[in-house]
């Protein structure tokens, strides 16, 4: 395989704020950390020492692992983060089903090629990538579907609670359907058993995104947390209490997110007076506040004073679900974190949230962005190089691809830009002329002008029109060659799962998305 790179902005598939943010926009300093370079890091590696409970997560992780088959690297990870001079880096998401679309993939690749590199600048100290499962979100039909080749396969059951406790006892034909789909080879047999091992041999949603998880990217050191657990809710549960009863983090991330909008940048979720879940096995719902020291659940039988909440919070931590405005607090207090790794939206929220980290006195990470690919191979490259067409050009629109490809190969001048020049000179010395007669009627000869040139344009387009069926052949292929890279008229990452990759190119496609993303480049990868 190989890979070249194109700058984010020619894709046209990214925000301005994810733009602005890599060309260091001096407008969003204050919303941001040390900057995503080996000078930053260098920066935040002595800011964020000593400042985590090492214990209590390492013995969390090894709960977590403890019926995980898990690599030597992984184990040697987690063991290592007990030490002062280990740190990670770290990506997250959702329990999408089957990992979801690829940019699930890119992200945990992103985190590993980081790790990587990290330890290549600083070689005294260790960095370990980390998969942050959200496992406590209950949107579930952002995950309960993936889509292979175009075809959209589907988990239809009941949502509970949060999705990483939901039981997977139903999932046994969706595992069917996803598993044909991936036709007869050593490749598409591993995964197929895989897949069934994980969703199929395990209890909950969480542990079966863990074992696939795991056995595609263990051998890379990976570890992956589940935070739902007591013993490290127990860790955020000051902070819980606080900003129950005090509303600091709306407070602190509405301020930002207006500061922000009024930079003309859009704000990508909003705080909520209270941001945290009341979380059981059955439900996850919101707590709000009624009245003057009085406090609610949402849709259950269930209240508190201030009193009684604080004793909730301290014995009960588990409950307390953070929402996305406050999960990222609780992450990277828990970990002795030095960078969150996330998509476009993702860093535009993070830079909503400084002001609620510095509130609580909590080192901020530095935001890297996700390595954006697109995966195809050399009958693809083939293709495109025939129809004159480069990786950096296919981003365009067909239209626009079809415009050029038929001014570049035409045997007719198309373009009537020299006819128009003569036109206009002619013009000239009319207007020059009926100034003379009555100066009037110069208004006159500018809207005859007008009109001729709309004339001329809606000519020039019927003349290309015309010649496009001269290179009809040509033209369908630019049409295939988008439909294939851009399922959908999106980028390829943002809706196609990896299995038929993976059925393909076996370990191989995790190993080459590690071995050519370059996470602070900041470029787009096309792989090939």
């Amino acid at each position: 395989m190989k890979a070249t790179y194109i700058d984010y902005k020619d894709t046209n598939s990214f925000s301005k704020t994810l733009l602005a943010y890599l060309e260091n926009d001096p407008q969003l300093t204050p919303f941001a950390g040390n900057r995503p370079t080996l000078e930053g890091f260098g920066r935040q590696i002595q800011a964020k020492a000593g400042k985590t409970n090492r214990k209590v997560l390492v013995e969390a992780l090894r709960e977590q692992y403890a019926a995980v088959d898990a690599h030597p690297d992984v184990t040697g990870n987690i063991n290592a983060l007990l030490d002062e001079r280990t740190f990670t880096v770290t990506t997250g998401h959702q329990l999408n089903i089957f990992t979801g679309p690829l940019y699930f993939i890119f992200k945990i690749a992103t985190a590993i090629r980081l790790a990587q590199d990290l330890k290549a600048e600083f070689p005294d100290y260790r960095f370990v990538p980390v998969y942050w499962m959200a496992t406590e979100d209950h949107d579930f039909a952002e995950i309960n579907h993936t889509q292979l080749h175009g075809k959209r396969i589907t988990w239809e059951t009941t949502a509970v609670s949060a999705t990483g406790r939901m039981s997977t006892e139903s999932m046994e034909a969706t595992v069917r359907e996803y598993q044909g789909f991936l036709g007869l080879s050593d490749n598409s047999t591993k995964l197929a058993q895989l897949i069934e091992a994980a969703y199929l041999g395990h209890n909950n949603l969480a542990d079966a995104t863990r074992h696939l998880v795991n056995a595609l990217f263990g051998a890379h050191g990976l570890v992956i947390i589940d935070a739902d657990k007591p013993a490290l809710k127990k860790l955020m549960a000051p902070i819980i209490e606080q900003d129950v009863v005090g509303e600091h983090s709306h407070r602190t991330i509405t301020q930002a997110s207006s500061e922000l909008k009024q930079l003309g940048f859009a704000a990508q979720v909003h705080a909520r007076e209270i941001n945290f879940f009341y979380l059981t096995d059955t439900y996850r719902e919101r707590i709000v506040k009624s009245a003057a020291d009085h406090y609610e659940v949402l849709h259950q039988p269930l209240s508190f004073n201030g009193a009684t909440l604080k004793t909730e919070v301290m014995q009960h931590p588990e409950r307390f679900s953070p929402n996305v405005v406050m999960r990222p607090l609780y992450q990277e207090l828990i970990l002795p974190n030095l960078a969150y790794i996330g998509g476009g939206a993702e860093i535009g929220y993070w830079l909503q949230l400084k002001r609620c980290f510095d509130h609580y006195g909590v080192d901020f990470p530095i935001l890297v962005p996700r390595n954006s690919a697109m995966i195809t191979d050399d009958n693809m490259a083939v293709k495109v190089l025939r129809l004159d067409l480069t990786f950096k050009s296919i981003f365009k629109t067909n239209e626009e691809l079809k415009k050029e490809y038929v001014r570049r190969h035409t045997r007719h001048r198309l373009a009537l830009n020299d006819e128009w020049m003569e036109l206009s000179s002619i013009f000239s010395k009319l207007q020059l002329r009926a100034h003379k007669i009555d100066p009037s009627l110069g208004p006159s000869v500018s809207a005859v002008k007008a009109r001729l040139k709309k004339a001329l344009n809606r000519l020039e387009k019927k003349l290309l029109k015309a010649d496009k069926r001269n290179h009809q052949d040509a033209l369908i292929q630019i049409d295939r060659i988008k439909e294939k890279l851009f399922p959908g008229g999106a980028l390829q990452e943002r809706s196609e799962n990896f299995g038929l990759l993976y059925v393909k190119y076996g370990d191989k496609l995790i190993q080459e998305l590690i071995h050519y993303f370059r996470p602070l480049d900041f470029q787009f990868t096309i792989i090939y």
